[in-house]
């Protein structure tokens, strides 16, 4: 491989305690030299952090002698002037935390021709796992009969099971059609896991590359096909100002009876009060992870719904023993250090996407 790649992490001690393993360490010394320095600058998704001059002088210290630079919770903005100071610095990653890239200036780093990836999305796979599995659930009323058993009653007789409304579903998921709401990480990881289902894919997404419905094997449509045609509709989309609210009683009423809608992205792109009445028609199912306000509140009507499944916001949630931010931003620094292309950089459209901007000036994205 050549010359060892210089990484640095900036973080703060709470997240290297919790999110840097000891053995992804070890893969990393493989091809690099690694060192961390602590930070503990305030930030959030929707502000850069603020860092005294004193701050920045540690931060500009420790950039210079890196390759690449990986930030995460607690680490100071990586700004021009920082590149600046540290002209060896040829990739600067995000790790966890903040997907509009409040610590990354990725117009700075494009500039200047540094690599600029996140890997933020790494939580998508266990998402678009439970994505699946309450697919299927929806299609059996899973929460229905849930409800019944745990309440005593006498359910699954030989009678029941003919002429009680909820054993007639569809059942079975093979061979239906899926609307995907959103077209990122989590969906295209879905449509991997849903390729043994030979479903027929239907998707709305406005920022996706056109290109894709042919490689990964779907249809791009409208929002209104993807929401009225399928057998059941899952919701992707991340919330952003573009996305608050985008479904309400019209685009709700547009599920057809019998289908099922899902949603494990945000509560906050779906508008609660529309969702519960159309649930109260009686003749759609939902699974829902998400739900706007959380947690869910003790009083609302949605608990008392029989046609919705409930989790309390569970789809990202893992032990860990599975793919990790850290693995993942690995993975990436190893293959910039091998001259491969990167997977997951940081481009204005995908900026655009995150904070729902217009796509016609994409240049003028920051």
């Amino acid at each position: 491989m050549g010359e060892k790649l210089k990484v640095g992490l900036a973080c703060n001690g709470q997240y290297f305690e919790r999110g840097i393993k000891e053995h992804e360490v070890d893969r990393l010394k493989e091809f690099a030299t690694f060192k961390w320095e602590e930070f503990d600058e305030m930030s959030d998704w929707y502000s850069p952090p603020e860092s005294t001059p004193e701050v920045i002088e540690k931060f500009v210290e420790f950039a210079s002698t890196v390759d690449a630079m990986v930030v995460c919770h607690g680490a100071p903005r990586v700004t021009g002037e920082i590149l600046d100071a540290a002209p060896s610095m040829r990739l600067v990653g995000e790790l966890e935390g903040d997907r509009f890239a409040q610590r990354i200036d990725v117009a700075a780093c494009a500039e200047r021709g540094v690599k600029a990836v996140d890997t933020t999305h790494a939580s998508s796979l266990p998402v678009s796992e439970w994505a699946l599995a309450m697919m299927m659930m929806g299609l059996k009323k899973v929460g229905a009969h849930y409800r019944r058993l745990i309440t005593d009653q006498e359910w699954g007789t030989g009678y029941q099971r003919v002429h009680e409304p909820d054993f007639q579903m569809m059942g079975d998921l093979t061979g239906r059609t899926v609307g995907l709401i959103g077209g990122g990480n989590i969906a295209r990881r879905l449509i991997e896991l849903l390729v043994p289902f030979r479903v027929d894919i239907l998707l709305h997404d406005p920022y996706l590359p056109r290109e894709l419905a042919t490689a990964m094997n779907f249809t791009m449509t409208s929002l209104k096909n993807v929401m009225s045609m399928p057998d059941v509709v899952v919701c992707l989309v991340p919330h952003t100002p573009a996305t608050e609210g985008m479904l309400g009683a019209k685009e709700l009423d547009w599920i057809r009876p019998g289908a099922v809608f899902v949603n494990v992205s945000r509560g906050q792109v779906v508008q609660s009060d529309a969702l519960i009445e159309r649930l109260r028609k009686n003749d759609i199912y939902a699974c829902l992870d998400v739900f706007d306000p959380e947690p869910v509140p003790t009083d609302s009507p949605i608990r008392d719904l029989w046609n919705v499944f409930l989790t309390p916001h569970i789809a990202s949630t893992t032990d860990g023993t599975g793919i990790s931010f850290f693995g993942e931003m690995i993975d990436e620094l190893e293959r910039f250090h091998l001259g491969h292309d990167t997977k997951h950089d940081l481009m204005p459209r995908t900026l655009a996407n995150r904070r729902g901007e217009e796509l016609g000036n994409l240049d003028a994205v920051r």
